[in-house]
């Protein structure tokens, strides 16, 4: 069926895009008919944030951008925010719950950038090529084999086996190497890998260990004084998830000590805000350690894709009300339906509210052409298709629901 036509203007609807997001997410949105996209490259602090949100719609960030509590309770128009990379912690998702407003990511759009460099720096590592480069640099030829190894026949020790963690399993293995993995839940295998059900075991046997595990509770500082302790010694971390994931001053002391041979460190606890900002970590200049940026995902592929992946995401919830991939939102994918106007209706998850919809419509004669309803713990979402005749009649008489949270003419 065609696409129908949005109910509202759309150039009276306000995107703002931060933290330099791909322009193909501009361009997208142009294309689909919003020419009133703000682009702005550095992320904003919570009290400019606050001045900005007033009257958008569409919040696009990345990782640096924190939408809290406070920032949400002024934006009275928000529809959507789009989280342009795979994490989600950033936003304060039961406060974006509570106001109505989805939440959309892509966890799965950089899985390969991450994954080619984390093989990458496996290699670089196990060979020692960092001391070598420093030296080779300094004017010093340091050609010798001494604590240099192949990856082939070594193992790969996998924290959290999710997209990124089962691809670089696949692409070890394809090099030759034995992978085992700890997941907090049972995974099947890609290949001949291996999963392990302690973490300690795993450290135990691995010679690189690489971690792919989200940032809360039950992760903070997992890599500490005493699991560093449990590491084969002379073996390697990887650390491309988390900043809070490793207790960075027990890693440079096992390393400094010889329990560990490397590191590469990709994120830190404290992160500066924009380009060129004074940065400060304890293991800058300890031997063999990789220290990068924050660019695990940061490749031009890896960009594009989740430009596309975010903005498809916010623009069908825009258009459509499809609200697959939504953190916040029940998800709902339905098809359109002719000679009708779609209505969006959140609310509160408390008992009667579909009743009550129902009855009100019902008492005013007006027929219901197609209904969908997704609860979550927090709130319900609610689709309804109704005659075009009495769309703005029942629209006004959605509005009146008790444990009302918003209502949304689509088209």
């Amino acid at each position: 069926m065609k696409q129908k036509t949005t109910s509202y203007p759309k150039d009276k609807i306000k995107i703002l895009l931060l933290e330099n997001i791909s322009d193909v997410s501009v361009e997208e949105f142009k294309e689909a008919g919003y020419v009133n996209v703000k682009k702005v490259s550095g992320a904003l602090s919570e009290q400019d944030l606050i001045k900005e949100i007033k009257d958008v719609h569409i919040l696009g960030i990345r990782s640096k951008t924190q939408v809290t509590e406070k920032v949400l309770a002024k934006a009275n128009k928000l529809l959507a925010i789009g989280c342009y990379c795979i994490g989600i912690n950033q936003v304060n998702i039961k406060a974006a719950t509570e106001k109505g407003v989805a939440v959309f990511n892509a966890p799965y759009a950089n899985t390969r950038s991450v994954a080619e460099l984390v093989i990458g720096l496996s290699i670089v590592l196990i060979r020692r090529i960092t001391d070598k480069n420093k030296a080779a640099h300094l004017g010093i030829w340091q050609k010798e084999a001494k604590g240099s190894y192949e990856l082939r026949g070594k193992t790969l020790g996998i924290v959290g086996y999710g997209n990124i963690g089962s691809q670089v399993s696949v692409m070890a293995e394809a090099l030759g190497m034995n992978v085992i993995y700890y997941d907090v839940e049972s995974k099947l295998p890609h290949g001949n890998a291996r999963q392990i059900r302690s973490l300690k075991e795993l450290l135990k046997r691995s010679n690189i260990v690489t971690l792919h595990v989200p940032s809360e509770a039950s992760t903070r500082y997992m890599i500490n004084e005493h699991m560093l302790s449990h590491f084969k010694k002379g073996s390697i971390l990887i650390n491309y998830s988390r900043g809070d994931v490793v207790d960075l001053t027990a890693l440079k002391n096992a390393i400094t000590s010889g329990q560990l041979s490397g590191a590469a460190i990709d994120v830190f606890p404290e992160e500066p805000e924009k380009n060129g900002a004074k940065f400060s970590s304890v293991l800058q200049n300890v031997p063999n350690v990789i220290l990068t940026p924050h660019i695990g995902g940061s490749t031009e592929e890896a960009q594009f894709n989740i430009g596309l992946d975010v903005t498809s995401k916010q623009l069908s919830y825009l258009e459509k009300g499809v609200s697959t991939g939504s953190h916040s939102i029940p998800a709902l994918s339905l098809p359109m339906q002719a000679k009708t106007h779609r209505i969006l209706h959140i609310h509160k998850n408390v008992p009667g509210v579909l009743g009550e919809i129902n009855s009100k419509l019902s008492a005013h004669n007006i027929n219901i052409l197609g209904q969908y309803l997704k609860t979550n713990d927090e709130i319900g979402y609610v689709v309804l298709d109704v005659d075009t005749a009495l769309s703005n009649e029942a629209f006004n008489l959605l509005k009146g629901v008790k444990s009302t949270i918003r209502v949304r003419m689509l088209y």
